[in-house]
């Protein structure tokens, strides 16, 4: 007889329960570029019947230019200038479930902001699935070099400690976006408990 893979919601808490804990505090994504936050956000945003918000697409919204221009035209200081005023405004506007950028939460400013104001949910990977994921798309100005695994490697170096700041973290794999979801939804429900 074969096996039912399919994932049952059915075990979740009820998304009413969840967001009265939450209150207006947004549910934000953080980790490398590739770990799937969007992706699982999305999810979750479904899940819990909240907006959906990336910061990127934001980002690139309200200034009609593409995260590489930005990064070319501008540098990288100024893109995080950028990136900061808008995930605080998106915060002020919240509940709602926030992906942002891979070096969002590493900014001092940004992060104390999602920390006030939101619930940081680290989606943690290993380097050979990040680089599984991003070859897929050629718009990383950061992976823009010759040797773009070395590059990520150093990312993960330099942004593991801080991440691990977050308040939850979720190891994302090679498992359907309803399984990795659903763990972020438990977990934030055993943090709202504690909290």
């Amino acid at each position: 007889m074969p096996v039912d893979n399919t994932y049952s919601t059915a075990n979740l808490p009820d998304a009413r329960a969840v967001l009265a804990r939450l209150g207006r505090r947004s549910i934000v994504f953080v980790g490398l570029m590739g770990a799937g936050k969007t992706v699982v956000g999305r999810k979750v945003a479904g899940m819990l019947g909240l907006p959906f918000v990336d910061s990127d697409h934001e980002i690139e919204t309200v200034s009609r230019m593409t995260i590489p221009e930005l990064f070319a035209s501008y540098g990288e200081e100024e893109f995080r200038a950028l990136e900061r005023r808008v995930i605080a405004r998106l915060l002020r506007e919240g509940p709602r479930v926030l992906s942002t950028g891979g070096g969002a939460f590493i900014a001092e400013t940004t992060r104390r902001a999602i920390i006030r104001q939101g619930v940081s949910v680290w989606l943690k990977a290993d380097l050979d699935t990040l680089m599984n994921r991003v070859a897929r798309r050629q718009n990383r100005p950061l992976l823009n070099t010759k040797n773009p695994r070395a590059v990520m490697q150093g990312l993960m170096d330099l942004r593991y400690p801080v991440y691990e700041q977050a308040d939850i973290t979720v190891r994302t794999r090679d498992e359907p976006k309803e399984v990795i979801a659903a763990e972020v939804v438990e977990g934030l429900v055993s943090f709202l408990e504690k909290s």
